[in-house]
């Protein structure tokens, strides 16, 4: 009897290794070397700021990952089974302005009052003010978004957006988080042409978007590489970029202008030792992924949002630590003095007085 037992628990654990080491999984990761991440002192130094953040709209939905907020104060929120609610100034539901049936990410209100919807099943969307809606573009190069991620306007009204993945949607981000290979794209749409460009290819995990107050660069967000590119749309560096922030604290997420020369940049999670350990160890990340994502590495609860100039001087370090933070941050916008924080997974959305 004991040796069936042992030849059992033999074949058991054979066959957990032969799954471990075999079973397929949609990926070919790549090596690459992670810095070392910054210590949490100094420009990083942990703050309660973000304590006194007002939750607004509880368990009207999950995840409204970023806000809009419109010029009479109105706050425009998309949730993750495509509902976009209005909010007024006080924070009351005023109902569903559309829904895109889609996942709604990235907002931006245009200078007619429209709503522009980066939707990461959808692609780009228009939906005017009695929220009628029509797709703006889903391709570009002849290439489909995968996941249409962040969007923001320009002065001259082009609509700057990302793709942050060419290969994974967003039920398998994880999957392109860890192949660590450079499927995102920073796209331009002509909304008197409609045209889209490609005006950056080659990112990792492209995902908020922000243009200068005077249209002249935009800054993009590369989350796996823990940095902030920079492309220039004009003067003598026009059509070349630039990394102006790199080895964050957090994986970047969102990122927005103030329109007085900050940029809101939303750090969702802290970075984790097993994933930098990891990056040189592609065979093993495989593995990982064959685990049940119940025990593959998860983010802690944070809060955490970096405020920056053009040139990626840190001029605001704003946190949470506390295990009930307003956390994960995925969006940060501001409007009239506020902060307006929106959230991937939060059950509600957020806002506090800026700095």
């Amino acid at each position: 009897m004991m040796r069936m037992m042992i030849k059992g628990t033999l074949a058991i654990m054979g066959i957990l290794i032969a799954y471990l080491l075999f079973w397929p999984v949609n990926i070919e990761p790549v090596s690459w070397k992670a810095p070392v991440g910054p210590e949490m002192k100094g420009i990083f130094e942990p703050n309660d700021y973000l304590q006194d953040a007002e939750i607004l709209g509880l368990n009207n939905g999950i995840g409204p990952e970023d806000v809009a907020v419109d010029e009479n104060g109105n706050m425009y929120a998309g949730y993750e089974d495509g509902r976009i609610i209005k909010y007024d100034v006080y924070g009351k539901n005023r109902g569903v302005f559309v829904d895109t049936e889609g996942r709604p990410l990235g907002l931006d209100f245009d200078g007619e009052g429209n709503l522009i919807i980066a939707d990461a099943k959808k692609g780009l969307l228009h939906a005017d003010p009695l929220g009628r809606l029509t797709v703006l573009s889903i391709e570009a190069d002849g290439i489909p978004f995968a996941f249409t991620d962040d969007v923001d306007i320009g002065l001259d009204g082009m609509i700057y957006f990302t793709d942050a993945s060419s290969q994974y949607y967003i039920g398998n981000y994880r999957l392109d988080l860890a192949a660590h290979r450079p499927f995102g794209r920073l796209l331009m749409y002509n909304p008197t042409t409609k045209e889209t460009t490609t005006l950056l290819s080659g990112l990792y995990f492209a995902n908020g978007v922000a243009v200068s107050p005077n249209s002249d660069f935009v800054l993009v967000n590369e989350t796996s590489e823990y940095r902030v590119q920079k492309y220039w749309l004009k003067g003598e560096k026009a059509g070349n970029s630039e990394p102006i922030l790199e080895n964050l604290p957090g994986f970047p997420d969102g990122i927005s202008s103030n329109g007085k020369g900050i940029y809101w940049i939303a750090l969702p999670a802290l970075r984790k030792d097993i994933i930098d350990n990891l990056a040189g160890k592609p065979f093993l990340r495989k593995m990982l992924l064959r685990l049940p994502e119940v025990v593959q590495p998860s983010p802690d609860r944070y809060g955490f949002v970096l405020g920056i100039d053009g040139t990626g001087n840190i001029i605001h370090n704003l946190q949470d630590p506390a295990p009930e933070s307003y956390s994960p941050i995925t969006s940060v916008e501001e409007k009239n003095g506020i902060l307006y924080l929106g959230s991937l997974t939060y059950p509600g959305l957020a806002r506090i007085s800026a700095p």
